[in-house]
Formats: C-alpha cells, sequence, structure tokens
C-alpha cells in the first residue's frame, strides 16, 4: 500500500542529510560516474541546499508519515540558476529541475512522480512557458517517467558531463 507523503520545500536543517540522500542515490546508478571520477559534481550534490541562496530556487522534499525524507528536487523558477553545462542556463521564459532523487527505501510509492508534477505546478503558477530538465541513459526509469509526462527531447540542450551525453527534455505549459 502506498504511503501518503507530504510535498514541501526543505529546511535549512536537513540540507545536509538532502545532501547525503543525493549522494547516495547518483553514486548507486549504474553507468553514471563515481564520486571518484567527478568529484566536483557530487560536491555540488552533498550541498545542493547551496542552491537555495539563489532567487526563485527551491529544494523540494517528499516526506513520509513518519517524517523521513524519501525524495528531494531541486526547482529554478530562473534558469539563469540552473547551473547546468550546454545552454539550458539562457533559456527565456522557462523554469527547469534538477537534481531529482529518490531514496531506494523509498522508490515505488511515485516520489518522482510527485515532485516532478510539483515543478509543474510551480512552474505554471510563475506563468512560465516551459519547464526544462535533464536525464542521461543512466536514469531511464526517470526518463520514461518524463516522457508519460509529455516531456520531449530538446537535443539543442544536450552536452557532455565527463564521459557521459546529459540528454535535454522540455515540456511546454
Amino acid at each position: 500500500m502506498k504511503k501518503i507523503y507530504t510535498i514541501r520545500n526543505a529546511q535549512p536543517q536537513e540540507f545536509t542529510l538532502i545532501g547525503q540522500l543525493m549522494v547516495r542515490v547518483y553514486s548507486q546508478l549504474e553507468g553514471f560516474s563515481t564520486p571518484e571520477e567527478q568529484p566536483d559534481y557530487y560536491k555540488v550534490l552533498a550541498n545542493v541546499g547551496n542552491f537555495t541562496q539563489n532567487p526563485g530556487t527551491e529544494l523540494i522534499v517528499a516526506v513520509s508519515p513518519e517524517g523521513h525524507i524519501g525524495a528531494a528536487v531541486v526547482f529554478f523558477n530562473d534558469m539563469q540558476f540552473y547551473a547546468s553545462g550546454g545552454k539550458a542556463t539562457t533559456e527565456k521564459n522557462a523554469a527547469g529541475f534538477r537534481l531529482l532523487a529518490v531514496d531506494s527505501a523509498h522508490r515505488g510509492q511515485g516520489l518522482g512522480k510527485l515532485l516532478t508534477e510539483e515543478c509543474i505546478r510551480k512552474a505554471k503558477e510563475a506563468q512560465l512557458k516551459k519547464l526544462i530538465i535533464h536525464s542521461t541513459n543512466t536514469m531511464k526509469v526517470a526518463w520514461k517517467m518524463y516522457e508519460r509526462i509529455g516531456f520531449q527531447r530538446y537535443n539543442e540542450l544536450d552536452f557532455m558531463q565527463g564521459d557521459i551525453k546529459v540528454c535535454g527534455f522540455k515540456l511546454p505549459l
């Protein structure tokens, strides 16, 4: 039976725990760069709360009824703060989200979809015209979910992160 999770903005005292969750999730992805291969990327993950210092940037979490953080994502309502490779930071009239991570103990509860829907809601509320994301071949489960929701490949935003091709997607709003 699925639990009912609360979707809310993370509290500053939770940032370290969320950073640890992100490092754990991304380092366990088969075929994804390891912390040894991309230490700067994993430093960004560990310090994910730093993104919230930028205007319109939120760290959103899904919290279980028991108070455990099951998943997190960073939402940007201004793409200049998106901090990715490629051209995404130049996108106008767009929001984006990055670093969606679901703890293995909370998988199968639909948390990735819940957080994605919250980002869509926030982008629409801000009256933006599209939502930008990136994914990789190592994240095929998420990739399929994004396509079911209506995201379309947006090749112009692809870039390389080390040896990994990072693929752009957009959702017209």
